[in-house]
C-alpha cells in the first residue's frame, strides 16, 4: 500500500488525502451516503401542461441535495401511460442513477412524446428520485386522430393568363408511421401542375410520423383560358390515409393584339414626295378588354408617317377596329425599298407589323431624264456632223 501510495502523483496524493479527512469527518465513505428523503428536492418549472396529439415536450428537471452529505439516487419515471415514449437524460447520456454534492443540484432533461393517437384528458405520471417524487401531468387537448393535413395560408391567387400561380402548402403526417404520399391534381383539362419539394420536382413526398414537409404546387393556365375563377383540387393521398386542399386561380384573362391590313398584305409603292394612305386592321386576339390602344411608327430619316385615328379608346376581346396610316416619302428618297415599322400599343400588350414601302420615280422625273438624255445624244450628232469632217 505504501509502494503504491508512493507511485502515486502528488495531485492524485492530495485528491485521496481529501477523500480520507471528508470520510472520518462525516463518519462514512462517500460511496455508501444514504441521505434523509427531506433533503432532497425534484424540481421542474412546468408541471402541468396542455399539447395537442402528437406533440413532443421537452422538460428540464433538476435534482437538489439540500444536506451536508454526497447523494446517491436512484432516478426514474413512474406511471408512465401506456404507448408513451419518453427519454431521461442527464450530460447527454441516458441515466438511472445520479450522484449530488451537498448544497448542489444535478441537471436532467426529460422528453416525451404524446401520441399521435390517444384520447382527450388528463394523463399522470412521476419523476422520482431516491424517496422523493414529483407528480407531473399532461392534459391532451383533443382527440387524437390517424390523418393527414394538406394545408396552405394562401389558397387564392390572381393573374393574368399567361402568368404561373405558385401556392406554398404544408403536408403533415399525423400518424404513427413514415407515410409515402402520392401527390396528384383533378385540375380543368388543359391546366398543367407541378409538384416541388426540396427544390425539385415530384410526384410523391415521404414524411415522417408527425412531421410536416413543405409542398410547393405551380399551376398554369391553358392557353386562350377565358376570365374567371377556376378551382384546382390537389390531393395527397397513401393507401391508408389522404387529404385534400383546394385551390383558386382568379384569371384576369388574356392580352393580345393583332396589327395588319384587310388582305394581309404588308407592302406598298410610293413616289418620292408624294403621300400613300394605308388602310390598318387592329384586332384584339386576347380574352380581355384592351384600353387606350396608341399607333406609332418606326420611319426613315425625314419620312411622315401619321394615324388616323391616333389612339383607340377602348378595343373589346374578340373584336377588330380599322385605322388609316398616311404615309409619306422624303422628297430625296431615291428609288427602293423601305421599311416603315407601325405598332400597336396598348399597357398590357403590344404587336408590330413592318410594311415594306417601295419608292418609285415621279413621271415627271422620267420625262424630264428622257429629254436631258435626248438633248446629250442631239449635241454629240450636232458635234460629230460639224466636226467630223474636218
Amino acid at each position: 500500500m505504501c509502494n503504491y501510495f508512493n507511485l502515486m502523483s502528488m495531485s492524485k496524493q492530495k485528491k485521496l488525502i481529501e477523500m480520507l479527512l471528508w470520510s472520518l469527518l462525516t463518519g462514512t465513505i462517500v460511496s455508501g451516503v444514504r441521505v434523509n428523503a427531506q433533503d432532497v428536492t425534484v424540481y421542474t418549472p412546468y408541471t402541468r401542461i396542455s399539447v395537442p396529439p402528437g406533440e413532443s415536450i421537452d422538460y428540464t428537471v433538476d435534482v437538489i441535495n439540500d444536506g451536508s452529505t454526497v447523494a446517491e439516487l436512484d432516478v426514474e419515471v413512474s406511471g408512465m401511460p401506456k404507448g408513451w415514449d419518453y427519454e431521461l437524460k442527464s450530460g447527454g447520456w441516458k441515466v438511472g442513477r445520479i450522484s449530488v454534492l451537498p448544497k448542489e443540484k444535478k441537471n436532467m432533461t426529460l422528453k416525451v412524446e404524446v401520441p399521435v393517437q390517444v384520447n382527450k384528458g388528463t394523463y399522470r405520471f412521476s419523476i422520482t428520485a431516491g424517496d422523493y417524487s414529483l407528480p407531473l401531468s399532461i392534459t391532451v387537448s383533443e382527440q387524437g386522430t390517424y390523418k393527414t393535413e394538406f394545408t396552405t395560408t394562401q389558397s387564392n391567387m390572381e393573374g393574368q393568363a399567361g402568368a404561373t400561380f405558385t401556392y406554398s402548402a404544408n403536408l403533415r403526417n399525423r400518424t404513427a408511421e413514415k407515410q409515402l404520399y402520392a401527390i396528384t391534381s383533378d385540375a380543368p383539362r388543359g391546366w398543367n401542375v407541378l409538384f416541388r419539394a426540396n427544390g425539385k420536382q415530384v410526384t410523391s413526398v415521404e414524411v415522417e410520423p408527425n412531421a410536416t414537409t413543405s409542398v410547393s404546387v405551380e399551376i398554369k393556365p391553358p392557353a386562350g383560358v377565358k376570365a374567371g375563377a377556376f378551382k384546382i383540387p390537389v390531393r395527397a393521398s397513401t393507401g391508408a390515409t389522404s387529404a385534400q386542399l383546394e385551390l383558386e386561380a382568379v384569371v384576369t384573362g388574356s392580352f393580345s393584339v393583332e396589327l395588319t391590313t384587310p388582305g394581309g398584305l404588308l407592302s406598298a409603292d410610293l413616289t418620292a414626295g408624294r403621300t400613300r394612305r394605308i388602310d390598318l386592321v387592329i384586332r384584339n386576339t386576347g380574352s380581355s378588354e384592351l384600353r387606350d390602344i396608341e399607333l406609332t411608327a418606326g420611319k426613315p430619316l425625314h419620312w411622315e408617317v401619321s394615324f388616323e385615328p391616333q389612339k383607340i379608346a377602348s378595343l373589346i376581346a374578340g373584336a377588330t377596329t380599322q385605322a388609316t396610316a398616311v404615309v409619306k416619302a422624303s422628297d430625296k428618297a431615291i428609288p427602293g425599298d423601305y421599311v416603315v415599322q407601325m405598332t400597336a400599343k396598348a399597357p398590357e400588350t403590344s404587336a408590330s407589323a413592318d410594311f415594306r414601302i417601295t419608292v418609285k420615280t415621279s413621271l415627271l422625273s422620267g420625262w424630264i431624264g428622257i429629254l436631258v438624255i435626248a438633248a446629250v445624244l442631239a449635241a454629240v450628232v450636232y458635234l460629230f456632223r460639224k466636226y467630223g469632217r474636218r
